[in-house]
């Protein structure tokens, strides 16, 4: 018998490029072969962290009692719709012609969570290989497979990303319980997403509580030349300044020039690419996320999940030879001069999982006008940055004159361009991408280059006028700001140095994912490029302890799961500490503030009284329920009686049925006889777990 490898993916299309570099070219159900190779695919997460009610029936109900839940041994299910799959991966796993088994999944935390997943529920054992790639590319494959990893050297990372889901399973299911027994209503907390939205309050409070403060400059015009004072605070100051000055003769105190040098940006990670994506195409971090993936699904970029802003220098040849090729392909770089500096681009020690997002060289073979507008506009993001990365530095000399008109100083600032540099590429980019009126303010901005001058020389006659101004508030997040703010949690508004530790909320794969929760949850919003907080996210902020909403100690646990990966720290250390958090916030918040009650006090809608105990029903999202919590009388929405018959069981329908005990519903629909009919409904409840219903025909005239 042939010995065999199978190979496991994470995503069919990821299986199929594998595929074809290894002439696994038979197809079968749910994997291809050939060539020694089984070649396979997870369809992303195939196995997960099962719900708290199948650890304990008792937990299908949300009672503070039961609080905390903590799994002694955990236990994993298969995603729901997702078996198929999953059981010809376990068979796969166990076929006798199946020798080792490789891990090809995405070379990262989340990646490797997933196959590892997998193969513990398939109870396999048999020896694991890694193939780590940056690039989907066939040449790249083709390497990675003849430099298979041991599956030993990735159990930190496996530790790491399972500590991860561990933890957030712990936080998310405890602290969402908690809060929303005491505040009676759902209110979703996590361990990442939680501090995010904090972030967003705070700058929300602080725009809300800013209160802006008038001030002034005074301003004398020299030939053309605008010279301005400093800040004043009364305009009956700066318009004294004015009158003295107007008509009369300023000197220029003092010159002084500086040459300064910009050195060119480094390559992108995920995060500087989403940033920059949401600044110039108004792209979400998710979408960038997920157009980067598609390019490098289809070969044309590397691995997108990277927080590396470098490349590694036995890929110096390959990326030079890439660069020469980008000229030809884009207009913006033919206007460019570009001498190829490829130092500026390679440290070995600042590439860890991933190296930087750069193209690859399949763009020389790709039809560029095929790919859709949003991923040609990433693609051609990432090219421009390549080029910029590699050219020479920008300078400039910037000049301050200072002048003297009656006993007042006045500043004129100016600067001239020595070297363009790169910001010769990254304007004939930007020109294609913003509008004629964006390109005239920017040139505006640019050209403002002081006449010659010298000390003492004087103006005569000279102009003078008053301006008024108003303090800005803080300015609400971006998706570009927000994501820099989760990057560097330790001190979200600041941006730090080049070699300061970043310890951020989430990591560059998850932060998308973060934001996308937080709007789908109802906690945030999008309006035009900012991210507001809702009034529910504000609330929810408002009672939630520091534990759980620190940016701070957040980041510190995602500091913690990177230490663990390089083996560090213990993962029992970490699990520890976030099993003792979880036990404190239960035992800590026995009860709900009425402050914290007043913010989340609806007005329920009674719909009758209920036939076992006489207390109120009230309409909830998904049901009509007994406001007695010792009662179990529920008439759920979706019930299926009335699904079946096509109908939802509306308020009207439940307050009628309450009321009355039964209601004439027209237009029934049988399955049957696949035709429509009117009939009464009646509440026939026994007072078992179920509320029944029955039907009662109407009486035909004779």
């Amino acid at each position: 018998m042939i010995s065999h490898k199978l190979i496991i993916a994470e995503k069919p299309s990821v299986a199929q490029s594998i595929a074809s570099v290894l002439g696994a070219t038979q197809k079968q159900d749910g994997y291809m072969e050939g060539n020694g190779y089984l070649v396979s695919w997870c369809v992303g997460h195939l196995v997960e962290l099962v719900h708290a009610d199948q650890y304990d029936e008792k937990y299908a109900k949300w009672n503070y009692g039961d609080l905390p839940i903590i799994p002694d041994d955990w236990k994993y299910t298969v995603a729901s719709g997702k078996q198929k799959q999953f059981k010809i991966l376990k068979d796969l796993m166990h076929d006798d012609r199946v020798s080792s088994i490789v891990c090809a999944t995405d070379a990262g935390r989340e990646g490797e969570l997933i196959f590892r997943f997998v193969y513990h529920q398939a109870h396999c054992k048999k020896p694991i290989e890694r193939l780590w790639i940056s690039s989907m590319e066939d040449s790249a494959i083709a390497k990675g497979f003849e430099n298979l990893r041991p599956g030993q050297e990735y159990e930190k990372l496996y530790a790491s990303a399972l500590c991860r889901a561990q933890a957030d399973w712990l936080v998310g299911i405890n602290a969402t319980r908690l809060f929303s027994v005491l505040y009676n209503a759902t209110l979703n907390v996590g361990r990442v997403q939680s501090p995010t939205l904090a972030m967003l309050v705070q700058r929300h409070l602080q725009i809300a509580n800013f209160q802006k403060e008038k001030y002034f400059h005074a301003h004398i015009d020299c030939d053309g030349i605008d010279a301005i004072s400093g800040k004043i605070t009364e305009r009956s100051e700066a318009e004294r300044i004015q009158t003295a000055c107007h008509g009369g003769q300023a000197v220029v105190t003092a010159i002084t020039k500086e040459q300064k040098t910009v050195n060119p940006p480094k390559l992108y990670d995920l995060t500087t690419l989403q940033r920059e994506a949401n600044r110039l195409y108004g792209f979400t971090a998710q979408q960038t996320l997920d157009y980067t993936q598609s390019l490098y699904e289809k070969k044309l970029v590397t691995y997108p999940r990277t927080d590396s802003n470098y490349i590694t220098d036995d890929m110096t040849d390959s990326t030079v030879e890439i660069i020469t090729e980008i000229f030809s392909l884009f207009p913006f770089a033919n206007a460019a001069n570009v001498a190829i500096n490829i130092k500026n681009l390679v440290n070995n020690s600042k590439v860890t999982d991933h190296h930087a997002i750069i193209p690859t060289m399949e763009i020389t073979k790709a039809d560029l006008d095929s790919i859709p507008a949003t991923e040609k506009s990433i693609l051609t993001l990432i090219s421009m940055r390549l080029l910029c990365a590699v050219s020479e530095k920008h300078s400039y000399e910037a000049v301050t004159a200072t002048f003297d008109c009656s006993g007042y100083a006045f500043t004129a600032k100016g600067k001239t361009t020595l070297q363009d540099g790169w910001k010769s590429i990254e304007t004939a980019y930007k020109n294609t991408v913003k509008t004629a009126k964006d390109n005239t303010a920017v040139q505006n901005k640019a050209d403002n280059a002081l006449p010659p001058l010298l000390e003492q020389q004087v103006f005569d006659e000279i102009g003078s006028s008053v301006s008024e101004h108003f303090t800005n508030p803080p300015k609400s997040y971006t998706e570009d700001t927000l994501l820099s703010a989760m990057e560097n949690a330790d001190s979200p508004d600041v941006e730090l140095h080049k070699d300061a530790e970043k310890k951020g909320l989430g990591t560059p794969a998850t932060r998308a994912a973060v934001i996308e929760k937080l709007v789908t949850s109802g906690f945030m919003e999008r309006k035009n490029k900012q991210l507001l907080p809702t009034e529910k996210g504000i609330n929810l902020i408002a009672i939630l302890p520091d534990t759980i909403k620190s940016a701070k100690l957040t980041a510190e646990w995602e500091n913690a799961l990177t230490e663990i990966a390089q083996g560090r720290k213990a993962a029992d250390d970490f699990m520890n500490g976030i099993t003792a958090m979880v036990k404190e916030l239960v035992q800590t918040h026995t009860s709900a503030t009425n402050e914290g009650k007043a913010l989340f006090q609806t007005e329920r809608i009674c719909v009758g009284k209920c036939p076992r105990c006489g207390s109120n029903v009230y309409e909830g999202k998904k049901n009509f329920y007994c406001s007695n919590k010792e009662c179990s009388f529920t008439m759920w929405k979706n019930d299926k009686f009335f699904s079946s018959k096509k109908k939802e069981l509306t308020a009207r329908i439940a307050e009628t049925l309450l009321n009355s005990g039964k209601i004439l519903v027209k237009g029934l629909y049988s399955e049957k006889k696949d035709t429509k009919y009117d009939a009464y409904i009646l509440l026939a409840d026994t007072g078992g777990k179920y509320v029944n219903y029955k039907l009662e025909f109407l009486k035909r005239r004779k």
